[in-house]
Order: structure tokens, then sequence, then C-alpha cells
């Protein structure tokens, strides 16, 4: 699995408009008529199906789910989140 979020050079927690300030920079830097790298065209590609994923509200709440439950994000973060999900109802 790939993370869109380091394809654009993003934490997890950017912004619309950061989402789409990177998207352009990358875009330009990598697309194939401005680079002459053999792996541009799939960098490109890449980029354009990370921006797609991360600004559709829908698509990226289930990435950010997806990669929560893989845990991408921080993984003591996500263990600390589940045992507060196991004991707050004890508490």
């Amino acid at each position: 699995m790939t993370d869109h979020y380091t394809t654009l050079g993003l934490s997890s927690a950017a912004t619309l408009a950061d989402i789409k300030k990177a998207f352009r920079q990358k875009a330009s830097f990598y697309h194939p008529d401005r680079n002459a790298a053999p792996d541009a065209a799939a960098q490109f590609r890449a980029v354009q199906e990370a921006y797609d994923v991360l600004i559709d509200v829908g698509k990226r709440q289930a990435y950010d789910d997806n990669r929560r439950r893989s845990l991408l994000d921080s993984p003591l973060d996500t263990a600390r989140e589940i045992w507060m999900g196991y004991f707050k109802p004890i508490i």
C-alpha cells in the first residue's frame, strides 16, 4: 500500500489547501513534458492518484480509516486510542 501523504510530502493533518498546493508543485515537477527522467510518468501518476484520493472527503476518510487500521500512522497513538476505547467505559 502506498502512502498518499508521503507521495505528496504531507502529514496526515494536511488541509485541503495544503493538498492542492503540494499537488500543483509535485505535478509540475514530475510532469512528463517537463521532466525527462525515466520514472517521471510513473511518479506523475502516483501524485495524481494521491490527489484524487485525498481531495475527495469520502475517499480520504476511507483511506485514513484503512491507514489507521494498518498502523501506518503513529503506532503508539493508535494503540493508545484502542486502549482508551476499551477502558473508557470502565472508568
